[in-house]
């Protein structure tokens, strides 16, 4: 493992860099859009709600790999050139997206309807009463979950290596082709996902137990 790390030093940080990246850029575009997804599949107009559910229905169940592709092979051929780093972040955003929305959304329905009056009733709209009322609650109540989809968007950024992402995994995969050492090169790169993924674990772990103990 050593030799690996020696002499494949600089692509494995690249491959890291790149994975770091696609990870914070995914995280904070499925974060958004699942947000906004979440609130619209619970608004009163019927077309709104439909057609958001519809969105989250659609990337959960269709896999992340279909996703990918489409975006680095189909969209190519109408013209639209998108590189694997591009196509591999897009479609983790929009793939995570899904199921932060779900998640989200049992958030914002565990928050009592009484504050929501309450918020209204004091002049708020209801853009403020999301703002400074539910979401702020709801995301406190969803933390254990959300901070699994997190996770597994980390994880899920090895992706990009079926497109050319140049992401950690896709390093490791020309690491181990050139040196045949696949064992010891595999074991390099889990250390490497787990060097992210937790301190991320411990954060969700470390927000969850403070704002159950404090309520802040």
């Amino acid at each position: 493992m050593l030799s690996i790390i020696q002499n494949h030093l600089p692509e494995l940080l690249s491959g890291f860099e790149v994975t770091l990246f696609s990870s914070v850029i995914a995280l904070i575009l499925s974060l958004t859009i699942g947000t906004i997804m979440a609130i619209l599949q619970l608004t009163k107009n019927k077309i709104i709600s439909s057609l958001a559910s519809i969105y989250v229905e659609v990337f959960r169940n269709i896999p992340l790999l279909v996703i990918v592709m489409f975006f680095f092979i189909v969209l190519p051929l109408s013209g639209l050139a998108i590189d694997g780093f591009t196509a591999g972040t897009v479609g983790l955003a929009l793939y995570t997206s899904a199921f932060i929305a779900e998640t989200v959304r049992a958030g914002i329905l565990a928050v009592p309807i009484g504050q929501v009056e309450a918020g209204l009733s004091s002049g708020f709209t209801m853009g403020q009463v999301y703002q400074y009322i539910i979401l702020p609650q709801a995301f406190k109540i969803v933390i254990p979950p959300l901070g699994n989809q997190f996770i597994n968007l980390v994880k899920n950024s090895s992706i990009l290596a079926v497109a050319a992402g140049l992401d950690l995994m896709y390093q490791g995969d020309a690491i181990a082709n050139a040196t045949f050492d696949t064992v010891n090169t595999y074991i390099v790169i889990a250390g490497f996902y787990l060097i992210l993924t937790l301190p991320l674990s411990y954060l969700m772990n470390y927000l969850e137990r403070r704002w159950s103990l404090t309520g802040e």
